[in-house]
């Protein structure tokens, strides 16, 4: 019972705002599921990918060299670019989401001036509709946008340190 309130309640919210609440969920959807990934190998894959990479140093007789410092520059790009794989992608939704959310005021404003253009200024109830979807998708897609921003900047910086640590442990190996 309170599965299907909840699905009507959620029905009339996107009714409320229009169908630009969809392409927020999806955009909103995306995003999420690629800041899970990107914290999930945070704290599951990537250690694993650390002791790789300080094995190959290691296994190194040679620590000093230019062709050292080569290979140990190598490993930390590989590592960068492991832990920032996918941050684009988050980035890029979360600048989507405030630009779904001024599309759904446009169009809600358009609905409200077509009404106003059919019926007049007198039929409030008309417009109130279109003015919900005016302001609906603009607070969704601001939400969506700071949610994903939080995180998204957490992930970043965590990657910045984890760069940083595997660099770290690699400079001081055998020196």
């Amino acid at each position: 019972m309170q599965l299907a309130e909840a699905i009507l309640r959620v029905r009339d919210f996107i009714e409320a705002g229009g169908n630009v609440l969809l392409v927020i969920a999806l955009v909103t959807f995306v995003m999420w599921t690629g800041m899970v990934e990107r914290y999930w190998y945070l704290r599951t894959g990537f250690p694993r990918e650390a002791k790789r990479i300080q094995q190959l140093w290691n296994a190194r007789a040679d620590h000093s060299s230019w062709a050292a410092h080569q290979v140990r520059r190598l490993l930390v790009s590989e590592a960068q670019l492991e832990l920032t794989r996918g941050l684009s992608l988050i980035k890029t939704c979360i600048a989507l989401c405030p630009l779904c959310g001024l599309l759904g005021t446009v169009t809600g404003m358009v609905e409200v001036f077509d009404v106003m253009a059919i019926a007049g200024s007198g039929n409030v109830r008309a417009m109130a509709s279109g003015v919900s979807k005016a302001t609906i998708p603009t607070m969704a897609g601001m939400v969506a946008a700071l949610s994903g921003l939080i995180l998204s900047v957490q992930i970043e910086r965590f990657s910045k340190n984890e760069t940083e640590r595997v660099a770290d442990h690699l400079t001081h190996a055998h020196e």
